[in-house]
């Protein structure tokens, strides 16, 4: 994995718009790298990216089509991912813990409820959602992108749909190397190709937008297989994340709400119209031609649709 150069000694203002802001933690204070892209004092979002351990690479396809619509809004890599720093304390790969930092990334930039959207994608859903249900006073808008919100719902999802669509031989030997603990072994990636152009990102993968290929490159697999796990076909059973469900407590968001799903991604669609339809201010958004980086493969349905329910956003 190529390692991102160390911020810890600079000032927390950097160049480009980026700065460090400081966290406080169970281990102590690390720092956070956040760039505001865009001015609009009224309308802010922040971006929560997916993984877990992944950086904010990927959601670059955002600077085609949010500063011309006239949003304001931040990358942010996560503790332990991307220019953040990297402590290597496995007690704070977290869900409730990454709750607290957004909360103090938000209060450091200065966001709140009359301006403040939060953004989640795959991963950062769950810590929208998360987020939503413990600070929700704070949130103008909530987006929830490619994200069921229930793991066990999303594991028979995996299991009932997208396993059956592989070739049964190429399946067993996922499964094998699974179990043998062996997937960074090149041959798994070669085995999952089928998956990934169907589900993932619908073109070849020497047709990837470079961001996307930047983003993957850098994922922390410490965070990604301790909350997770080893699978890229679901969430494994001793990941931190597999029994998670807030699917009961959706109705209690009553946040404006987007939700994304995809007809072809590897979240249950259905599943997600479910869900803006229990959240008591919930929209559904669908990308007919979309997999789970629908932001990409049908990104015209995709921020169209993110940009008219951010113009459309009730007074904070």
């Amino acid at each position: 994995m190529q390692a991102y150069l160390d911020y810890s000694n600079r000032d927390d203002v950097l160049s480009g718009g980026s700065r460090r802001i400081p966290v406080s933690t169970p281990g102590g204070t690390h720092h956070v790298w956040v760039k505001r892209v865009g001015n609009n004092p009224e309308l802010r979002m922040l971006l929560l990216h997916g993984g877990p351990g992944s950086t904010h690479e990927y959601l670059e396809a955002c600077d085609s089509y949010l500063p011309a619509a006239g949003v304001e809004y931040y990358y942010y890599d996560q503790l332990g991912s991307g220019h953040s720093d990297r402590p290597g304390d496995a007690s704070l790969w977290e869900l409730d813990r990454f709750v607290d930092e957004v909360e103090q990334v938000r209060r450091a930039l200065g966001l709140g409820r009359d301006d403040f959207v939060l953004y989640g994608q795959s991963w950062g859903g769950i810590l929208a959602m998360e987020y939503a249900l413990t600070h929700q006073q704070h949130l103008r808008g909530l987006v929830i992108s490619n994200m069921m919100s229930s793991v066990p719902a999303y594991n028979a999802y995996a299991e009932q749909v997208l396993m059956p669509r592989l070739d049964p031989a190429a399946l067993a030997e996922i499964k094998a190397m699974e179990a043998n603990g062996t997937t960074e072994d090149p041959r798994y990636m070669e085995l999952l190709e089928p998956h990934y152009r169907e589900h993932v990102l619908r073109l070849p993968l020497e047709e990837w937008p470079e961001p996307v290929v930047r983003g993957f490159a850098h994922i922390n697999q410490e965070i990604y297989v301790r909350m997770q796990g080893p699978s890229e076909l679901g969430i494994s059973a001793n990941a931190t994340l597999a029994s998670w469900d807030r699917t009961a407590e959706l109705a209690a968001i009553t946040t404006p709400t987007l939700v994304i799903g995809a007809e072809h991604d590897t979240m249950d669609p259905a599943h997600m119209r479910m869900m803006a339809e229990r959240l008591p201010a919930g929209r559904y958004l669908h990308c007919p031609d979309g997999s789970h980086l629908a932001m990409y493969d049908d990104q015209r349905t995709y921020f169209a649709g993110l940009v008219d329910f951010l113009r459309t956003l009730p007074k904070g």
